[in-house]
């Protein structure tokens, strides 16, 4: 514990601080106390570097709430800062030392000591695992000890993080620690990796070192894949429990439960009564606890302004107090699992072990930001001016907005070739622990032109290395959107050749195989769709005409009007297209009419004319440039335009369902809660039938296939019917707030997605379930956005906070994606989901607003 520095904050809401009592890897913990004057916390600040990332505020927010869910006993209940109030929590004070500096101050603990920390331990993971989450925050420095027993302060590999920082170009690098044999050999972390985890840590406190992870760390990591463990001096009655904990085999490790109740069938917290400390510690503590009692706030008032010097200068280090004193109870914003799904359970990641903690020679995971926007910072304010404020930071830990780089950083040449060795194992801790992932160190940089500086015209990007675990590939390319660009109306792929962006200025277009930009034209501005119009045109759909590009240089080669092409239907108004087979795409369009009153009887006045909305829907050939047909439909909400989504387009006719926002008040009534689904004859439009299946909802998902079936989402249930008759075929059960998203029909499967952010496949023609996976994004109201990599093998699921790649097969999590993107010119955060293009059979493209990077896939 040390006195305040003068740049620390003086007053993190109702808590004014009294000392630091440390720094970790993400955060800044200082003693405070209350309004009330009564009592003390532990404030737990993020710093600014970080806090600044909105995936790393996600993430803190996350943990902070599992801490909440877990509170009592060894877990303390956080206060959390409320939104636009920076970014810490707030516990109560407990005098207590990090397992880690109780080992350094007193050696190792003797068997009693250590039965109380692993029964305290074993029964918190124990409430973790029963609800069917993964803890992850199991670390020397995250367990503390206290008087009355063990406390635990992370609740995720975040507050576990051994090193975490912001690096020029918006790159955040993360460094974990502890690995576990299944994380080695790439496979899925479960309820067992925690109890290995523990097995190390208690192999630590009764011995002082750590079985098989000291040392180098590719060589820890071969031993914790395939060495013995030496437990030669770990006490007897604790060695058969440790090694059943450090068992290779997953299925061969105790359970949490059965762990507790060895260790202390009493309970921990019984077995802790009259002292269970070594004398050094029981001492170090009650210092710890009178010093923190004496401190009274400083003189003065109290100054809620900015406190902090530039981030560059105070990049923390994690080194040992100042003072040698113990630090006390700090809750962190680390956090586990309960139920929060922030982390990809496949990242591979290694947890610290106090002052023995192997370093890495390489960064381990970066949150890119594409160069332009790291471009575009202000310059630094002279210091009489406030500087303004910082998204997502506290503003007492606000940093002066970073100088405007001479020159543009240069751009690492891409790695090809295989990765060898361990090390690839050790370095590839994907961000994903931290709730962050990288692109990796060999994404092109952006010129101030939006295009990839480190791509030629003549050749295509360089091949990445091949992924490791829960890393995802580095990309081909990225390309940002300058930040004085309008921000992109739509986004599409011309024939696996170009990228085609629309925003209000005009219409742009990217290589797909180098990320360059090929041709920007204004006269193609507002258009809302891009498709394919044969083997060489692009076609782009306007809300007033359609438009026929060049390929080549953005040339527009045709242009065809509204009011021109069709004829009986004067200032028409066209909605968002239905879709397209082939070179037929389906649209519909309305128009307003005059009905003249009828001519009044002798002695009668004549009545007003009134205005009607007639509504078409049509088919047009975009190669032909000619109209296939037209119908007349309902018209819908004013201004009457109904608006139809393609269900499935089949060889025979096509089924279509009416937006529910464009749904008029009458036909809200008639259809009671379900939606109305619309059959057309494919080549002369003659509407079939109209129909409802099950109480699928106006605006519940829903999709078909070429076989005659339906899928759509049933209450909290998916349920396949036959089109022909509507007559259920199966129903896929889910829970009470699953609610399923629109499927993805591919071959024999059927991939579903639902609002507990869990992605599966099913057989399309029975609804037997092959495989579920979460992609761990803590649960919203939307529910994954899904897409097939052109060669049908990997499944890619796309929300507000990340991408989550999938083996379309099995289901096995291969990576995780997330950026904080190009924010807005005003600075705004992003807050637009991400958005998935396949692009040919080995390569995808993501979006994030105005940031693209193209991922190769299988």
């Amino acid at each position: 514990m040390e006195a305040l520095r003068q740049d620390d904050p003086r007053r993190f809401g109702p808590y004014t601080t009294l000392a630091r009592v440390r720094e970790s890897a993400v955060a800044v913990h200082f003693l405070a106390r209350g309004a009330d004057r009564d009592g003390l916390a532990l404030v737990t600040a993020a710093w600014p570097a970080l806090a600044s990332v909105p995936a790393f505020r996600r993430r803190f927010r996350s943990e902070a709430r599992t801490a909440e869910r877990l509170a009592g006993g060894p877990v303390p209940r956080p206060d959390v800062s409320p939104e636009g109030d920076g970014l810490w929590t707030a516990t109560a004070y407990v005098p207590a030392v990090t397992l880690s500096e109780a080992i350094g101050l007193a050696g190792p603990l003797p068997e009693r000591a250590v039965r109380v920390l692993g029964a305290g331990l074993a029964g918190t993971l124990s409430r973790v695992h029963a609800s069917g989450a993964v803890f992850q925050g199991l670390a020397p420095g995250t367990v503390l000890v206290a008087e009355d027993g063990p406390r635990l302060t992370a609740f995720g590999p975040l507050g576990a993080a051994a090193h975490a920082e912001a690096r020029e170009g918006g790159q955040l690098s993360v460094r974990l620690g502890y690995l576990t044999p299944e994380q080695v050999e790439g496979q899925e972390a479960g309820p067992a990796s925690d109890l290995f985890v523990l097995g190390l840590l208690l192999a630590y406190a009764a011995t002082g070192t750590t079985p098989l992870a000291d040392g180098p760390a590719e060589e820890a990591a071969e031993r914790i894949a395939h060495g013995s463990a030496e437990l030669g001096s770990v006490p007897v009655g604790l060695r058969a429990l440790i090694a059943g904990c450090l068992s290779k085999d997953p299925a061969g490790r105790p359970t949490a439960g059965s762990v507790a109740a060895e260790l202390a069938p009493e309970g921990a917290a019984d077995r802790a009564q009259g002292g269970w400390l070594p004398a050094v510690l029981a001492a170090a503590v009650t210092d710890q606890a009178a010093r923190a009692r004496a401190l009274e706030p400083p003189a003065g008032p109290v100054d809620d302004g900015p406190r902090v010097p530039p981030v560059e200068e105070r990049t923390p280090t994690g080194a040992a107090l100042p003072d040698g004193g113990a630090p006390g109870h700090v809750v962190p914003p680390g956090g586990g699992h309960d139920g929060d799904p922030g982390e990809d359970s496949r990242t591979t990641r290694f947890l610290g072990t106090g002052a023995r903690t192997p370093r890495s020679d390489r960064a381990t995971a970066q949150l890119t930001l594409p160069e332009e926007v790291t471009n575009a910072a202000p310059p630094r304010l002279p210091a009489a001016v406030p500087p303004p404020a910082q998204p997502y930071a506290h503003p007492a830990f606000t940093a002066a907005p970073p100088a405007l780089p001479a020159a543009a950083p240069p751009v690492p040449a891409p790695r090809t070739g295989p990765v060898t060795g361990r090390r690839a194992l050790l370095t590839a801790v994907a961000a994903g622990a931290a709730g962050l992932v990288v692109g990796g160190a060999a994404v092109a940089a952006l010129g101030s032109d939006g295009s990839a500086s480190a791509a030629t015209d003549e050749k295509p990007a360089a091949e990445p290395r091949p992924a490791l675990p829960g890393r995802p590939p580095e990309p081909r390319w990225t390309y940002a959107r300058p930040a004085k660009a309008p921000a992109p109306l739509t986004a599409g792929v011309w024939r696996d050749r170009l990228l085609v962006l629309t925003d209000t200025a005009g219409a742009t277009a990217v290589d797909l195989r180098t990320g360059r930009k090929v041709w920007e034209r204004a006269d193609a501005a507002g258009a809302q769709s891009v498709l394919t119009a044969g083997e060489d045109l692009c076609f782009l759909a306007a809300p007033a005409e359609f438009l026929w590009l060049s390929p080549a240089d953005g040339r527009i080669r045709h242009r065809v009007r509204f009011a021109d092409q069709f004829d009986g239907v004067p200032d028409m108004k066209v909605a968002p297209l239905t879709g397209q087979s082939g070179s037929v795409l389906w649209f519909t369009g309305s128009h307003t009419v005059t009905v003249r009153a009828p001519k009044p009887k002798k002695g009668k006045k004549r009545g007003k004319d009134t205005q009607v909305v007639k509504a078409y829907f049509f088919a047009y050939d975009v190669v032909r440039r000619e109209e296939v047909w037209r119908v007349a439909v309902p018209a819908g909400r004013a201004p009457g335009t109904p608006a139809y989504r393609l269900i499935a387009a089949r060889n025979a006719d096509l089924v279509v369902r009416q937006d529910a926002g464009t749904l008029t008040p009458a036909d809200v009534r008639a259809g009671q809660g379900k939606a109305v689904f619309r059959c057309f004859d494919r080549t002369t439009g003659k509407p079939l039938w109209n129909r409802r299946f099950g109480t699928v909802a106006p605006g519940g998902a829903a999709a078909g296939d070429q076989e005659g079936r339906l899928f759509g989402a049933v209450g909290d249930d998916l349920g396949a019917f036959e089109t022909g008759s509507g007559k259920p075929l199966w129903t896929l059960n889910g829970t009470a707030s699953s609610v399923f998203g629109t499927p993805v029909a591919a071959g024999a499967l059927l991939h579903t997605t639902n609002r507990d952010q869990e992605v599966g496949a099913v057989e399309r023609a029975t609804g037997k379930v092959l495989w579920r996976r979460s992609t761990e994004v803590p649960a919203g109201d939307g529910c994954p956005a899904l897409t097939l990599s052109g060669s049908g093998r990997t499944l890619l699921a796309a929300d507000a906070s990340q991408v989550t790649a999938f083996a379309a097969a099995d289901g096995r999590r291969l990576w995780k994606f997330q950026d904080i993107g190009a924010p807005a010119p005003d600075g705004a955060a992003v807050t637009a989901p991400y958005r998935v293009l396949a692009t040919g059979k080995t390569s995808v493209v993501v979006q994030r607003e105005r940031a693209f990077y193209a991922f190769p896939v299988e």
